[in-house]
């Protein structure tokens, strides 16, 4: 494999275009070149790939940026940090492009391109009747005009040939000269294409290891071409496996629910494990551990290792392994993370405290794989109880034994009297002063009305972490609230 030498540091890069949304897969691109020159002490740049104007989207470069800064894949220059070699930003760099582009007018291995759209056409109809593939070489004009910036400025192939390559995660590769055409190098607009100023790009900024998905095989011996006619030297390339839905039909795309990264960060997955779970598609470390600090996954990493067969997005997965994450948290981190997912509403409710909020975090905690269920469950009511008295019909509290409510209210009652003293430190500090009562009047007799009493939900966490959560004074008052509507 064509690794750099121990003078040549490791360069990688993430150069999205400004559309507006990041797939799953750029981000994937985005984070194996920042962990492979982590692993190197190597340099990462972000750089916008911002020629084709007709599809920037207006804020795509910050958004961009606050992706990458979420998962804290930090770059040494980007858009807003300029490098030795200028701007991170190609259309802020045409003088450059336009220099390698004399160049190559200059070693005849460029020209305007001749033709009309119309001709253009009539060229690939001919083609397409003949059943060949068109290639614009074919109609390679035999003198170049003088290039003044109105026309395309076409790539004379140096060489017309079958091209093999190294591809440090797939092997050798290679493709016909059917591959190989006269490609446009700057469109009459004076912007380069992506062809050719990634390549410019590339070299002067030093990079030597390039990752991109598997739709770019096609394209390379193109690229390879213009390599050839500058005489620059090849980076190493990197193919990366494709994302494919979780059935592993076709890739990942926005119809088969692909979301935009930050999406992810709105439901409440934590960055570290995105990074993880991110890390792990297309990558195989060889073992069975699953769960990876980013210190780990830097340590790690290494190109051999990348898969060539595509790898599923499973979001199930996904959520596993935010779960396992979150059970890294200390308390005070578990405390911010659920607070933080609190809407206005639950603030606002009259017995809220963050005391209470506290002991209820304390006890969901291991129920909450991400906080858009946790906010799922809020707006569905279910942890309204936690700050507010709770309104419920008064034949609730009886147990599908009973014959009739009455039976309910010595029960209640004799709880109150167990309660009113009681140790509340813990859960099980209370179910100590409950349980002995409860084998003897029945557990469904005495667990169930007092359940009902303190979260007036047929479901809820079990009414000994009812009674911790809400502490002796709201459990006494509600659980005596019971017995009045018992007794009314």
């Amino acid at each position: 494999m064509n690794q750099p030498n121990d003078k040549q540091k490791v360069v990688t890069r993430f150069a999205p275009s400004p559309t507006g949304f990041m797939h799953i897969g750029s981000v994937r691109t985005a984070l194996f070149a920042w962990l492979f020159a982590q692993k190197n002490n190597g340099t990462f740049i972000l750089r916008i790939e911002d020629t084709d104007k007709s599809r920037e989207v207006e804020g795509s470069i910050e958004h961009i940026q606050e992706c990458l800064k979420w998962l804290n894949l930090n770059w040494d220059y980007g858009p807003d940090k300029p490098g030795p070699f200028g701007s991170c930003i190609q259309s802020e760099r045409l003088p450059s492009y336009l220099k390698y582009a004399q160049l190559l007018i200059e070693k005849g291995l460029a020209y305007p391109d001749p033709y009309t759209s119309g001709e253009l056409d009539a060229f690939r109809e001919k083609a397409k009747t003949e059943k060949r593939p068109y290639l614009y070489r074919d109609h390679r004009p035999e003198t170049f005009l003088k290039w003044d910036g109105s026309k395309p400025l076409r790539l004379k192939a140096p060489h017309i040939k079958r091209y093999t390559w190294q591809d440090a995660a797939r092997g050798e590769l290679s493709a016909g000269e059917e591959m190989v055409d006269d490609i446009i190098l700057i469109k009459s607009d004076g912007y380069p294409t992506y062809n050719f100023a990634h390549i410019i790009d590339d070299h002067e900024m030093g990079v030597t290891h390039i990752m991109r998905s598997d739709e770019f095989i096609s394209s390379t011996p193109k690229f390879l071409s213009i390599y050839d006619a500058l005489d620059f030297a090849y980076p190493v390339f990197v193919t990366l496996p494709p994302i494919l839905r979780d059935d592993r039909t076709k890739k990942l795309g926005k119809r088969d629910g692909a979301k935009d990264i930050l999406e992810y960060r709105n439901d409440g997955f934590l960055a570290n494990a995105m990074v993880n779970f991110l890390a792990l598609i297309g990558w195989n470390p060889g073992t069975d551990q699953e769960i990876f600090s980013i210190e780990e996954l830097i340590a790690q990493f290494s190109l051999e290792k990348i898969q060539r067969a595509g790898a599923s997005f499973n979001e199930d997965k996904l959520l596993w392994m935010n779960k396992q994450h979150l059970k890294l948290f200390n308390e005070s981190e578990m405390f911010d993370y659920v607070k933080k997912a609190l809407p206005q509403s639950i603030l606002n409710q009259p017995q809220y405290s963050e005391d209470r909020l506290g002991r209820l975090v304390e006890t969901i905690k291991d129920r909450i794989q991400s906080t858009k269920e946790l906010t799922l469950a809020i707006e569905a009511g279910e942890y309204d109880f936690a700050f507010s008295t709770p309104n419920y019909a008064t034949d609730l509290l009886k147990w599908k034994n009973d014959k009739d409510i009455i039976a309910v209210l010595p029960r209640l009652e004799e709880a109150v009297r167990l309660l009113v003293d009681a140790d509340f430190s813990t859960a099980e500090s209370i179910k100590n002063h409950l349980w002995a009562y409860a084998e003897e009047v029945g557990k469904g007799e005495l667990l169930w009305p007092v359940r009902i009493a303190l979260s007036g939900k047929n479901q809820s966490p079990d009414p000994f972490s009812l009674a911790w959560i809400l502490g002796r004074e709201e459990t006494i008052i509600r659980l005596r609230l019971a017995c009045a509507k018992i007794g009314e």
